[in-house]
């Protein structure tokens, strides 16, 4: 796994397959997305290795339930004590009560999807001991208040966080930035694409400088120019 950091308080720990982003509030950390099964000890390591320990993430804050980026929140939160956090339509998938629906494929996402599933690792996620629910508009204690914001579409839990004060925005997969050229792109493997570019459009008016993703590089400067220009081309 790489650790890239992004901005002073903001590191990106990218996996095989997606990534997970570690945002700092002095003492106290918050882990969004959590990587695949068998992440937990890996994510661990990297937060050793930035001299902070696995106790200081206080909470996890999935994007949505798809195991490369919910795999690997059970185990997580068993080394960490940390907080799980879903949006209500995706918790019961998360806690493993329910299997999640299956994303509604293109025909030109089949392959990339088979490429992608080659690097998943094997086996069943590890639930959280309990998962929180959450709901648009809800205002999190971490990033000087950060707000989630419901973005149905990729799934109908997806959500983003936006970081008002500090300028950033989690998308998770509802937005993407394309592995060949960097283009930012609407995510790919969605329950429901029209649903989806409807959220695009709602985060390009928020007025964030820099965007996460939940795959490839993130846009530090300048990302609400880059996000109305998805939102147009749709």
């Amino acid at each position: 796994m790489d650790v890239v950091e992004l901005l002073p308080r903001l590191h990106l720990l990218r996996f095989p397959v997606g990534q997970a982003y570690l945002w700092s509030d002095g003492q106290e950390l918050t882990l969004i997305d959590a990587g695949t099964i068998g992440s937990g000890r890996t994510i661990a390591g990297a937060v050793t290795e930035l001299g902070r320990a696995a106790q200081d993430v206080r909470r996890i804050v999935l994007t949505h339930f798809h195991e490369d980026h919910a795999g690997g929140a059970g185990e997580f939160a068993a080394l960490s004590g940390a907080e799980v956090l879903a949006h209500d339509l995706d918790a019961p998938f998360v806690r493993g009560e329910l299997p999640g629906p299956a994303p509604r494929f293109e025909e030109w996402e089949l392959p990339i999807h088979a490429a992608a599933a080659e690097h998943l690792p094997a086996g069943t996620p590890v639930p959280p001991p309990a998962v929180t629910g959450l709901s648009d508009g809800d205002v999190l204690d971490f990033g000087g208040g950060a707000r989630v914001v419901h973005v149905p579409g990729h799934t109908d839990g997806s959500i983003a966080l936006f970081l008002p004060d500090e300028g950033v925005l989690f998308t998770g997969d509802t937005v993407a930035a394309s592995p060949l050229d960097g283009a930012v792109m609407p995510g790919v493997f969605n329950l429901d694409r029209p649903r989806l570019l409807a959220s695009v459009r709602r985060l390009a008016e928020l007025d964030a400088d820099v965007a996460c993703f939940g795959h490839g590089d993130a846009v530090v400067g300048g990302a609400a120019a880059a996000l109305r220009g998805v939102a147009v081309a749709g």
